[in-house]
């Protein structure tokens, strides 16, 4: 598939210097880099113009792209909230994740390993963790993000979701809003946009904590549905919730998401220069990703073929991601890198960046690519995994995959770059031996593996096995 994805996340450390650098013109190297975070909701790698989109314009990420490393193979779950646990405590979902829209408040996290380090650390955008949907234990508990090991945050859907009646609404317009557990209204932020609240938080952030290591987790609320105007698009209408609502005209919703996804865009080009107006640039290490793929009503133009969609599917138009690092001085400029990474990897990146040694009670199932980071050769993983069961509704797998062939747990097996939209099973006589290898490899991945789900769960759905103990999965 070309060089298809860009995935984004963050990643790096002083080791970087021990591993070499690209620029003779480098920050401090005895202090530890500031990390950005940011993880876009529901877009993937044919809506970015450096992965060849033909419909968005992408400059800000572009710009990531050119000064950084950008890598054509990183892997998520389809849908929002199994890609944000597994982000958040680096463990792949059928060792801890039981209900949608949920996180186990006893989860060590992301947060908490950055804390441990000695950084301050801020998360603003979509939480969606509390476990409103299955009114959870603790789901009304506002300071939930501050124990998950923020020192501050600034996010929508804490104890709140989208019922006006409730005291919640959407994310986008005039949106209710929880800092630092405290709720603003929609009448408090009322002709406000919700991104721009969110980006200007995290800026304050960064401006206010500049002479310390910070961390900065920024799930995004672009460029989710409603697909509703920007302040760029929405000229004199009106900006209260009622804005919020999506014109039933499929063109107009097209319009809508592409201007989203560039508006999107701008607000990653605030925070970078935010990062450089406090003179940190060459201090902080910058990555972007996304959770999962584009929504399903979507098609784009990537390439010169039409894209659909793929949110909540286990196809690469739900699962294959765009990611982008970029740290300069550090980072080689414009690399692209086709080793594999999944959100699992992140955690033990983030750790290794910050010079923490994982041990007990730290994750073990993903892998550091801080080396490929800094234009190192590392250590590679083999495959990408997948246990998929999102409970809510969606259909439930398993899959190992290198960068071309994919094994699913029934049997299919496929060459995804020629095949994105699966129709072509290759069978055992036609293997090439190239095929027939990474088959067997893959084949002992899913064999060493828990049990797959074979039934669609819901949020009502009883039984809800757990496997954390199971062993790590080999990833040489």
């Amino acid at each position: 598939m070309r060089d298809t994805i860009l995935p984004v996340f963050l990643v790096i450390a002083t080791l970087c210097t021990v591993w070499g650098t690209a620029d003779a013109d480098i920050a401090d190297p005895a202090s530890k880099p500031n990390i950005v975070l940011i993880m876009a909701d529901d877009v993937s790698w044919e809506a970015f113009s450096c992965y060849g989109a033909e419909d968005y314009k992408t400059p800000h990420i572009d710009a990531l792209a050119a000064r950084g490393v950008r890598f054509a193979h990183c892997y998520s779950t389809p849908i929002c909230t199994p890609s944000r646990v597994q982000i958040m405590t680096g463990q792949y979902s059928f060792r801890n994740y039981t209900h949608f829209g949920y996180l186990n408040p006893n989860e060590k996290t992301i947060g908490h390993l950055m804390q441990s380090a000695g950084y301050q650390t801020a998360i603003a955008g979509k939480w969606q963790l509390n476990g409103l949907y299955n009114n959870l234990p603790g789901s009304d508990d506002s300071m939930r993000p501050l124990k998950a090991g923020f020192h501050e945050s600034y996010l929508w859907q804490v104890t709140t979701g989208k019922q006006l009646k409730n005291g919640g609404g959407e994310r986008f317009w005039s949106p209710p809003l929880e800092r630092n557990g405290v709720m603003e209204t929609v009448e408090d932020n009322a002709g406000k946009y919700g991104p721009d609240l969110l980006c200007d938080f995290l800026c304050d952030f960064m401006e206010r904590n500049r002479s310390k290591p910070f961390f900065v987790y920024y799930p995004m609320v672009l460029v989710h549905n409603p697909f509703v105007k920007t302040p760029d698009t929405i000229g004199n209408e009106t900006r209260t919730q009622a804005a919020n609502k999506a014109p039933k005209n499929k063109k107009q919703q097209k319009d809508n998401f592409v201007a989203m996804v560039e508006y999107m865009d701008k607000i990653v080009g605030r925070l970078v220069n935010k990062v450089q107006a406090i003179g940190q640039e060459k201090n902080t290490i910058i990555v972007f990703t996304a959770d999962n793929g584009t929504n399903r009503s979507i098609t784009s133009r990537w390439h010169g073929q039409d894209i659909k969609g793929g949110k909540g599917g286990m196809k690469d138009m739900g699962t294959h991601v765009p990611l982008v690092a970029s740290w300069p001085g550090r980072s080689p400029r414009g690399a692209v890198t086709n080793d594999l990474v999944d959100f699992t990897d992140i955690y033990p990146t983030l750790a290794n960046a910050a010079g923490v040694s994982c041990g007990e009670g730290d994750p073990i199932d993903g892998r550091s690519f801080l080396p490929q980071l800094c234009g190192q050769q590392g250590l590679p993983r083999k495959f990408v995994f997948l246990h998929y069961q999102p409970y809510w509704g969606a259909q439930p797998g398993q899959f190992a995959r290198t960068q071309n062939y994919k094994l699913y747990r029934d049997g299919g097996f496929f060459n995804v770059p020629v095949d994105l939209e699966e129709s072509n099973e290759l069978e055992q006589t036609e293997l090439t031996a190239d095929a027939a290898l990474q088959k067997g490899m893959l084949l002992k991945v899913l064999s060493s593996s828990p049990p797959a789900p074979t039934e669609p769960g819901s949020r009502t759905t009883i039984d809800r096995p757990l496997y954390s103990e199971w062993p790590k999965l080999d990833l040489r």
